[in-house]
Parts: C-alpha cells; sequence; structure tokens
C-alpha cells in the first residue's frame, strides 16, 4: 500500500496458509474479541476437509514483520461471485481478526485490501457476534453495506453452578438442585481428557452422539468422514493451544456422556456432546450434568461468557440465558450494488420461509440435533 505503514497479500495456496500458522495464532492472542472459530487450527482444518480447490482467499496485512489483520475467505457462485468466510455452516461464528493495538487503522487497511481481492465478489460475513472485529470493517467500509440479523445464540455468565441457580426462580432451583443430586448418587465421574487421547476420545464422542440422536433427526453431517477428520485434526491441535476440550463422563467404568468445549480468550461454549440412551432411560439430566460440568471449568478460566452457542433449544431457555443474535454483514464496490441486494431479498425470503416452518411446528416438538 503506496505511502502507508501497512503492506497486503492475498493467499491463494493452501500451503501458504498451513505455514501462516504461527503468526495467524500470535494475530489471534491479539484480536480480544476472536473466538475459537477464528483459530489457525479451526479454520486451516476446515479448509483441508471442505475446501475446494482454486477458491482459497485469505487476506492478510502486515505492519513491517507483524501480521495486524487476516480474513479467512472463500471464493463461491451464488450464482455470481461471493465472498464467504472459511468454516461454513459448521462453525457458530464468524469474524475477522485486527490487532487490538492498530484496530482503527488495521481495519481500515483491511476494507481496502478486501475490497481489491474480491474485485466482482460481494463479501458475506455470515454469524458475527456483536463487538465482533468485523464490525470494524463494516464501518469504514467505503462501497454499499448492509447489516442483516442472523441467527440467535444463547449465554450465560462465566459463574458457579451456584450463582447459576441462584438466576433461577425457586421452584426450577429447587428441581436442578435435585437432579444434581441425583447425578452425584448415581456416581459419575468425569475428567478432561488429555491431548494424546484426543483422536480416540473424538471418535467415541461422535459415536455416543450418534447414538444420542439415532431416529430423532441428526443432523447428516455429523455422520459425515470429514466432518470426523476435520473435529480430530482441529481438536487435537486446539487441545494444545488451550483452545479446546474434551471432557468424558464415566459410570461404572464406561464412558457413558462426552462434550466438546471450544474456548477463546473472552468465551466458552459447548460444541457438541454425545450420551449413551442408557442415562435418559435413568432419567439423568444430561444438559444439567454438562452445565454443571462448563459452570466449574469456566468461571475459574477468567473468561466472561459461558455460551451455549447458537440454537433456540427449549432446553437452554430453563437457564434463563441472555439472547444475543449475530450479524450478517455484506460489503460490495459501487458497481455491485444490484447483487448485494439480490443477497439481501433472499435473506429476507429465507427469514420468511423459516417464520413460517416455525409457526407450522409450534404444535409439534420441532426436536432435532442442533445444526
Amino acid at each position: 500500500m503506496s505511502g502507508s505503514v501497512f503492506t497486503t497479500e492475498l493467499c491463494r495456496d493452501a500451503g501458504r496458509f498451513a505455514e501462516l500458522a504461527p503468526a495467524w495464532d500470535a494475530l489471534y492472542r491479539r484480536s480480544r474479541t476472536a473466538t475459537p472459530f477464528q483459530s489457525h487450527s479451526w479454520l486451516h482444518s476446515w479448509w483441508l476437509s471442505y475446501g475446494r480447490p482454486g477458491r482459497l482467499r485469505v487476506v492478510l496485512v502486515r505492519r513491517g514483520e507483524d501480521l495486524v489483520a487476516a480474513a479467512a475467505l472463500m471464493l463461491v457462485h451464488r450464482p455470481f461471485p461471493v465472498f464467504v468466510q472459511l468454516g461454513g455452516s459448521i462453525s457458530d461464528f464468524s469474524d475477522v481478526l485486527l490487532d487490538d493495538g492498530c484496530a482503527e487503522a488495521a481495519a481500515a487497511a483491511l476494507a481496502k485490501a478486501l475490497a481489491r481481492a474480491a474485485r466482482t465478489a460481494v463479501i458475506d460475513l455470515r454469524e458475527v457476534r456483536p463487538g465482533a472485529a468485523a464490525e470494524r470493517v463494516h464501518a469504514c467500509w467505503a462501497g454499499p453495506r448492509r447489516r442483516l440479523a442472523d441467527s440467535p445464540c444463547l449465554e450465560l455468565p462465566a459463574v458457579p453452578m451456584d450463582e447459576l441457580l441462584g438466576r433461577l426462580p425457586s421452584a426450577r432451583a429447587q428441581r436442578a438442585r435435585a437432579k444434581l443430586r441425583k447425578l452425584d448418587s448415581i456416581g459419575i465421574d468425569e475428567r478432561v481428557v488429555p491431548e494424546d487421547e484426543i483422536p480416540a476420545a473424538v471418535e467415541r464422542l461422535l459415536e455416543l452422539h450418534r447414538l444420542q440422536w439415532q431416529g430423532r433427526g441428526v443432523t447428516p453431517e455429523h455422520l459425515s468422514a470429514r466432518f470426523s477428520e476435520h473435529l480430530t485434526r482441529s481438536v487435537r491441535s486446539m487441545v494444545v493451544c488451550g483452545d479446546a476440550m474434551v471432557t468424558e463422563f464415566r459410570l461404572a467404568g464406561k464412558v457413558v456422556a462426552a462434550d466438546l468445549t471450544l474456548m477463546s480468550s473472552q468465551l466458552a461454549g459447548g460444541y457438541l456432546y454425545g450420551a449413551d440412551p442408557m442415562l435418559r432411560a435413568r432419567k439423568v439430566d444430561v444438559a444439567t450434568m454438562l452445565l454443571r460440568s462448563g459452570a466449574q471449568q469456566i468461571s475459574t478460566s477468567g473468561r466472561a461468557t459461558l455460551s451455549m452457542l447458537r440454537g433456540n433449544e427449549p432446553y437452554k431457555h430453563h437457564w434463563r440465558p441472555e439472547t444475543v443474535c449475530n450479524q450478517r454483514f455484506l460489503l460490495a464496490r459501487p458497481y455491485l450494488a444490484p447483487s448485494l441486494q439480490l443477497l439481501v431479498a433472499r435473506a429476507a425470503g429465507r427469514g420468511r420461509a423459516a417464520a413460517l416452518v416455525k409457526r407450522l411446528r409450534r404444535k409439534g416438538d420441532g426436536g432435532g440435533d442442533k445444526g
């Protein structure tokens, strides 16, 4: 960038993306609002499992030798060119990375670099948390831009279980305490899985997840080989970096439940769990068991938020969480305004269709696996 302290790069090579891991991870640690889904381990692993050759578009901004901004994107056609974030639908949040030490200037530089890289493509950033770094890029974008609502997420404060119980009405808190006493009386033990056991633990988790949802509408992608490969590869690396944790729950020496928690500097969230159906038969409240475990771990970690991630499932509302709506940012050059408006119209149409389906399902349970 002539006349600026910043230089930019457009990375289109998967091997080059892999080499960026040390610099990417350093920037990730300096980007306070980043979520685990912006870690290099998650994004690069996702690309290996889900990416298409020739579509990678990673936009990088440096100040001197230091990486100060980055956006991990790929090119798709819908039917016109669109840049979307890596991570796809299996990632609960997306964002760009900005160095907290120069966030405003880095955001402006990244916006200009994105405009040059996209050229004839609209940039479509889905599932952006409020307060995320992408908000800065959106704010300084020079062309047409739109902010839309995306998926709802439910969040709790990162406090011990006793404080979570204190948020509930008295009768509901009493029922929750009774469920916890039952868990203790059954004798379920929990352990955090060490790094060298992660591949086998992920395999057990996915099998328990399959059994848990068998015949009840499991998300098909969770049963796919590419999802298993991605989860095994990314989680092992993230455990090493402190960005993930697998907890197993044993009864009489047998693993009867497992939970994968993903973590960043500000939040932790239960990403995927599996439970043996025999727990349901014994009337064990698995959700309460997992919440107590998660609350205990995060309340001592210095993080602020215990996220239930995307989804508005009724069982989550038992704990009186705060509903936080993700955002969707559409960015384009002036001559691509019609394409941007078409994406806005499509989003509105899908929103109306989803509302209609929700109304039709109110008479049923509307249950199913988290998508």
